[in-house]
């Protein structure tokens, strides 16, 4: 019935590509190579009595790619921001990338957190709480945990975000993007929407 973009953010080997690939494919690298500047999947989903054709964007994690990246964010209707929850730095970037959908994001994106690499419970750094507290300080994101590899959570990701931009677009803005969509899929896009504007209101504290 019509197109959503949602695109996944987060530092460098957290799992972002190995989430997509879970959801769009249902396979597992173990030894993923990093993403080079942005990769897309699609994958169409029924929701609501809706089906949705979901165009994922899968960033790069590292820094020099920030520049490419950014043009990606003003588009998605919902953001997946993902850390390893082995890695106590990933969760300590987590304030960098939300400087990031503050300055390029559209303020209506809903926001997802994931704690990445359930998995590996035994190797964990970040409780579940130190996620939750951190979700809770910025208004509107949800927060969960999830195994690219053992594939626990991964849809429920994907759907519920889904569901949650559902919910708020009325039926004239969904008819709207029927017609008008950027994510017209005849030709895929191969590049980014100009980069917006910074966003007036900060989301983060």
């Amino acid at each position: 019935d019509f197109k959503l973009q949602v695109i996944i953010i987060g530092s460098r080997g957290v799992g972002k590509t190995s989430l997509m690939e879970r959801f769009t494919d249902d396979t597992f690298c173990e030894a993923c190579k990093s993403t080079v500047g942005v990769d897309f999947k699609i994958k169409t989903v029924e929701l609501r009595g809706k089906k949705i054709r979901l165009q994922i964007w899968d960033t790069a994690g590292q820094e020099r790619f920030n520049s490419i990246t950014s043009a990606y964010y003003r588009s998605a209707k919902g953001i997946i921001l993902v850390y390893d929850i082995t890695k106590k730095e990933t969760f300590d970037d987590l304030p960098k990338w939300m400087k990031m959908i503050d300055k390029y994001a559209s303020e209506d994106a809903e926001l997802l957190l994931v704690g990445n690499k359930l998995d590996c419970e035994v190797d964990r750094e970040i409780t579940r709480q130190q996620g939750e507290k951190f979700a809770q300080q910025i208004t509107g994101m949800r927060f969960c945990e999830a195994s690219a590899k053992d594939n626990f959570n991964v849809d429920e990701i994907f759907l519920k975000l889904v569901d949650d931009i559902l919910k708020k677009m009325p039926l004239d803005v969904i008819r709207n993007e029927l017609s008008n969509s950027i994510l017209s899929l005849q030709p895929e896009p191969e590049i980014p929407p100009e980069l917006p504007p910074p966003r007036p209101h900060v989301r983060c504290c």
